[in-house]
């Protein structure tokens, strides 16, 4: 394989690329390099471009790893100045620790494998414990990273007609201490299920935990190289007609914390209302947490908006002094965070002129752009946002025309639940697709 550029770096309001690159960088790629150019505080990182995707598959790991990793030492290093840590130290400085996401040039979310927290073994949470002074912190990120590595990586999964095994030692631990969410764990628990996850790891998979981080890396590179040939990947695309030689980019990116206390959070955003098209900045965040948890049902998410939140109050019969204490939104709980947040995502609609979907993170009280993407929305919302972005004079007549899928126009045409018609509510709970249902009452 010749020599050329692989790896593209970002952060620091500089990158190698930007959003015009998405065949080469994949769309978060593309998009982390351009919120980076225009100002946006992204932790640092690199991207692996789809054509080293297509050599994966063509050469085979050990070629591939041979022939990027010069370029990969090199784009680490640059992370660890712009982030003022380091990745493997040997010096007690506070470790840089990394996730590793797919991205491929057309939106596949939730296809393929993601690692959080890459760079964990016994002589790092030490540090990190120590450093930030919140060794519960530092412990939960310790074993979230041993569940997810021995997963994604190491192929550590539930097999049939049982439950996940990490999930297991999770739920007995939490049952016997009578806890009811994983926020309740103590750093005495969290160590246990370190050296539990250790077991678990040893005993499905046959061989320990790798501690070096180097190796660590490498292993979830690789992971998400073969997350694009799964199973569930092929027939994503086959469905959204996503050619299979495209391949996917590997962003490898410095980690900011949601989970180390009270001043810090995680949540995902919608510039408008991907469901009904209405100009209304939207989202969900826990505080306390990291992005996984957000999206995997771990615990339930609140909103972000004070006007979101008093509207799932109205919905699920929640009194106003119940949703202030126990549900209050982004907006009340951290005002100034969310102001930031708000000026944000209209900047980054402003500046793409289309609705985004945003994932982000604030470490304590300081706010991390994670990613950010044209948002999936239904048919009535597409042609909501585009007449709307007509008038707004954000797009042409015809870019509003072109940004409207024919394929989806049918489902305008199903039976709709009348607004109007009152309703009486006999369950409730988090959507996790348009849905559909029938019978009798």
């Amino acid at each position: 394989m010749e020599v050329k550029k692989r790896v593209y770096k970002f952060g620091g309001k500089t990158a190698d690329g930007n959003s015009t690159m998405k065949n080469l960088l994949g769309g978060k790629g593309a998009n982390l390099a351009e919120m980076s150019l225009i100002g946006i505080p992204v932790p640092a990182g690199f991207t692996i471009t789809t054509e080293v995707c297509t050599e994966y598959n063509l050469y085979g790991k050990d070629a591939v790893v041979e022939v990027i990793k010069e370029q990969v030492e090199e784009a680490v290093k640059a992370t660890e100045l712009i982030m003022g840590a380091k990745f493997d130290p040997k010096d007690g400085s506070f470790p840089l620790l990394l996730s590793v996401r797919s991205g491929a040039r057309a939106s596949m979310p939730g296809m393929m494998n993601t690692v959080l927290n890459l760079g964990m073994n016994d002589e790092t949470v030490k540090i990190i414990a120590e450093k930030s002074g919140n060794a519960k912190f530092a412990y939960d990120s310790y074993r979230r990273f041993i569940h997810m590595y021995g997963d994604v990586v190491m192929g550590v999964e539930a097999e049939e007609g049982h439950h996940n095994p990490f999930e297991v030692i999770l739920d007995k631990l939490k049952a016997a201490k009578g806890y009811k969410i994983d926020t309740e764990l103590t750093v005495e628990d969290l160590k246990d299920l370190v050296e539990g996850y250790k077991g678990v790891i040893r005993e499905h998979a046959g061989i320990d935990f790798p501690t070096n981080p180097w190796d660590q890396l490498w292993g979830s590179v690789c992971a998400v190289f073969d997350s694009w040939n799964t199973e569930r990947a092929i027939l994503y695309r086959r469905m959204e007609n996503i050619p299979s030689e495209w391949g996917t980019a590997v962003n490898v990116q410095a980690m900011v914390y949601g989970n180390m206390g009270d001043t810090s959070a995680t949540g995902v955003c919608f510039s408008r209302d991907a469901a009904t098209g209405e100009d209304q900045f939207n989202g969900e965040y826990l505080i306390n947490a990291q992005g996984e948890d957000v999206v995997s049902g771990v615990r339930t998410p609140l909103e972000i908006t004070t006007i979101g939140s008093k509207r799932w109050a109205e919905r699920n019969g929640t009194s106003e002094e119940n949703r202030i204490k126990n549900f209050p939104s982004l907006e009340e709980v951290m005002p100034s965070l969310y102001k930031e947040l708000n000026e944000t995502q209209q900047k980054l609609e402003d500046h793409y002129k289309d609705m985004q979907d945003i994932e982000f993170t604030v470490e304590n009280n300081k706010l991390w752009m994670l990613q950010t993407r044209s948002g999936k929305r239904t048919a009535k919302a597409a042609i909501k946002i585009a007449v709307d972005m007509v008038k707004e004079k954000l797009i042409s007549k015809k870019e509003a025309i072109l940004r409207i899928d024919p394929n989806t126009l049918d489902t305008l045409l199903h039976p709709t639940l009348d607004d109007k018609v009152k309703k009486e509510i006999i369950a409730s709970g988090l959507p996790a697709s348009p849905g559909a249902a029938s019978g009798m009452k």
